[in-house]
């Protein structure tokens, strides 16, 4: 795997900050499917890492948790507490918290490690900011996920246009030394066309790849070929995810 240029992927998610949420489908959808996964309690002290503009960050707000948001993207925090979202704001890396052992009640991240180089690190860091009796509680993205946008691209060039995710197995394994539960499902979104699915992936700042991109502007027979390439579902244009989430209880 290509070394993760970590400032490169703030500063992609740093440009969809503003609008960030209005193409947040996927992520609120995962975040609802994670929740439904956790114990029927409350969390005195809750950390979400990977905050983005905060949405979650308010969800456990306003259930009386006193919430730590933290992100690698700078301008992500700072629409996060435009929004006051949470109780405190930080700058950090999953896979190197600037937190104390030992801290909250829940460490939360949603659709996040997947931007980082090292996932086990970063587990093991999220697992070591949990207090004994909480929980850490993540979802990522699975191999095979956005198949049609690799179809529609097959038609254009051979180049990689999305990260490569790991697989089931390989995730089950990272969490397999702890005490805890893991599932995987399937999330299809419907878009009127080709080009406004690839703009929900722009609108969240999902555009950086780890193998690098090449600068260049797509002509219009290119664009056309995407359109035309993009498999076809009752009239729109799907793009499905794979998800991964695991719940791990702290000893």
């Amino acid at each position: 795997m290509a070394q993760v240029n970590k400032q490169a992927i703030a500063a992609a998610f740093g440009r969809a900050a503003a609008h960030y949420e209005q193409h947040a489908v996927l992520q609120r959808r995962s975040a609802d499917a994670l929740l439904a996964q956790l114990p029927a309690r409350s969390f005195a002290r809750v950390l979400d890492a990977g905050c983005g503009p905060g949405r979650l960050s308010r969800y456990w707000r306003d259930r009386g948790s006193r919430v730590t948001a933290l992100d690698l993207s700078a301008q992500m925090l700072d629409e996060a507490r435009r929004q006051d979202v949470a109780h405190y704001y930080l700058a950090g890396d999953i896979e190197s918290l600037p937190l104390a052992t030992a801290t909250f009640d829940l460490a939360w991240s949603n659709l996040a490690v997947q931007w980082c180089h090292d996932l086990p690190q970063a587990l093991r860091e999220l697992y070591r900011v949990v207090r004994p009796g909480g929980y850490l509680a993540f979802t990522t993205l699975l191999e095979d996920s956005l198949p049609e946008l690799h179809q529609a691209w097959r038609a254009v060039d051979n180049r990689a246009h999305a990260n490569r995710f790991l697989s089931y197995e390989t995730l089950c394994d990272a969490v397999g030394g702890w005490q805890g539960h893991c599932q995987s499902l399937t999330l299809t979104l419907a878009f009127d066309d080709a080009l406004s699915a690839m703009r929900s992936l722009k609108g969240i700042g999902a555009t950086h790849l780890h193998e690098g991109r090449e600068a260049r502007v797509l002509t219009r027979s290119q664009l056309q070929q995407l359109q035309l390439a993009w498999p076809q579902r009752e009239g729109k244009s799907p793009l499905t995810y794979h998800l991964f989430t695991g719940v791990i209880e702290r000893d």
